[in-house]
């Protein structure tokens, strides 16, 4: 078991690019594909300019010959140089890492495929070690949750990767050959011994656990990814973006049993993959059950993020590390879309101390963000701003939230207009919140509705319009300027407010 079971330490950092602007690419070189991504800029969260992935096999006949698949370094060979094509037209592209993984690095010829590859195409590339594998995965873990605290496991076509985050710090991991494309070289039965190499991962030298009971397992890796979005749609969940999926440890497991039971067409026809991607599926699906009976996690969550956005988060600077990865997008957004960029933090400074129901600050930081987002949509027909809205904050590639956070968000926005308790009914997702968290999010989104009227969403009103609470209910103060905003629609969305904290007095007042 020794010879395929490694201890991973950490190895070296890449050095961080200045320039926000900046473009990085990251070519990933797998076991099962090759993929291209462009980040557009060096920032927190990362924006896709570009995306394209080859379904390549290179790593198919591994577990049988020792080799790679001769017709899968051609059809690599052909992806890499379309990529390097690719790279030379995108303009400020600052950068373009090549890393390949599992399969390169196990091959008997994989070096002198790399070989052929800095020959032929002119352009290098580096093999991870598996330490490497492990380690940037778990920091693309953090691009999307910075407060990450648990195991994350990253499966690719010939290995899967261990490794603990504990407070926004990588630890110390194991990498496996559990990738599915290396699941028929294991003898005898499958399971059993699947569960001999988890039992040796998870397992320090002096026999004690190397990874804690009920902690939180983040799953990164396109065949987990697959799993996810056929349990989706088999389920008829109401949102499809698949970053921040989480289930608790029991729902997680059937999830897992019942893809390993799927058959090729049936994950096709759930999914629309490829024959490749849908053919590994399953085998991926038995390691997760596996891995989920071996750790006993409290919650499974699927991670959008992984290798890449580990080479991502390589190449920024401290300062843009400890950036949010919700908010900072969305005040990209307000800053790009809105009608007055720094009215969305007025907002929430103005909104915020009349709603105790947000005193917890993870629901402050939603608050926030729908601040940020709330005149996102001004250009749209007002028809569909409410509808728009929602759909900019359950659909776009945010980090630092998870489902239920987008849908909190999503609701506030659908108030924040006049036909959103309409827009809401029609909004499937909605019924992921429980009861109480759509009120605070309706509370939220009626506070937002009326601050923006009340400053026509323009900086420096809402200074002068103090918005008071006590147990009665509500004052809206008018001061200086703004003594002249008062009006029948002002006193009518003061009042949506009010009742939607359920007081019952609501006042405007002058001076």
């Amino acid at each position: 078991m020794a010879d395929i079971l490694k201890t991973l330490g950490l190895a070296g950092a890449f050095r961080p690019i200045q320039d926000r602007g900046a473009r990085i690419g990251v070519v990933d070189v797998g076991s099962n594909s090759v993929r291209m991504v462009v980040f557009d800029g060096a920032i927190r969260s990362p924006a896709i300019f570009y995306n394209e992935k080859v379904l390549c096999g290179l790593g198919e006949e591994l577990s049988r010959t020792g080799r790679l698949s001769e017709s899968g370094k051609q059809r690599a060979l052909l992806a890499l140089k379309r990529f390097k094509a690719l790279a030379e037209g995108i303009g400020q592209l600052q950068t373009l890492d090549i890393v390949g993984t599992a399969a390169l690095r196990d091959a008997e010829d994989g070096p002198e495929f790399v070989a052929q590859v800095e020959r032929d195409l002119k352009i290098s590339m580096r093999v991870a070690s598996g330490a490497d594998e492990a380690r940037l995965s778990a920091q693309g873990v953090m691009v999307g949750e910075p407060d990450a605290n648990g195991v994350v496991a990253d499966i690719g076509g010939a290995s899967m990767e261990l490794i603990e985050l504990q407070g926004g710090k990588v630890g110390e991991g194991v990498t496996t050959p559990l990738g599915p494309l290396r699941l028929r070289a294991l003898s005898g039965d499958a399971d059993t011994s699947i569960d001999s190499i988890l039992e040796e991962a998870a397992t320090l030298p002096d026999g004690s656990r190397r990874f804690a009971p009920d902690c939180s397992l983040y799953i990164v890796g396109g065949s987990w990814r697959s799993l996810v979005k056929a349990h989706m749609a088999e389920q008829n969940y109401p949102l499809r973006v698949l970053h921040g999926f989480s289930l608790p440890s029991g729902e997680a497991r059937e999830m897992a049993d019942w893809g390993a039971r799927l058959t090729v067409e049936k994950l096709r026809a759930l999914t629309k993959a490829s024959e490749r991607r849908a053919a590994v599926t399953p085998g991926a699906s038995r390691v997760l059950g596996r891995l989920i009976r071996r750790l006993r996690p409290s919650r499974v969550t699927l991670s959008a993020f992984g290798l890449r956005e580990g080479v991502l988060w390589e190449h920024l600077p401290a300062p843009l590390r400890d950036e949010d990865p919700l908010l900072q997008p969305c005040a990209m957004i307000e800053r790009s879309h809105s009608r007055r960029p720094g009215f969305g933090e007025e907002l929430w400074r103005w909104l915020y101390p009349v709603l105790p129901e947000l005193a917890d600050p993870a629901d402050a930081r939603l608050a926030k963000a729908a601040c940020l987002l709330s005149d996102a949509s001004w250009r749209t027909h007002p028809d569909y701003r409410a509808r728009t809205n929602f759909e900019l904050v359950t659909r776009n590639n945010f980090g630092g939230v998870d489902h239920l956070g987008r849908v909190f968000i999503g609701v506030a926005l659908l108030h924040r207009y006049k036909n959103g308790g309409a827009a809401m009914e029609a909004e499937p997702a909605a019924v992921l919140l429980p009861r109480p968290r759509r009120d605070l999010a309706r509370a939220l989104g009626r506070g937002v509705r009326l601050g923006a009227m009340l400053g026509a969403s323009s900086a420096g009103v809402l200074p002068v319009c103090p918005l008071q609470r006590d147990e009665e209910g509500l004052t809206l103060v008018l001061t200086g300027r703004a003594v002249d905003l008062a009006g029948e629609e002002l006193e009518k969305r003061l009042k949506a407010l009010a009742n939607a904290l359920r007081l019952e007095r609501a006042k405007v007042r002058i001076g």
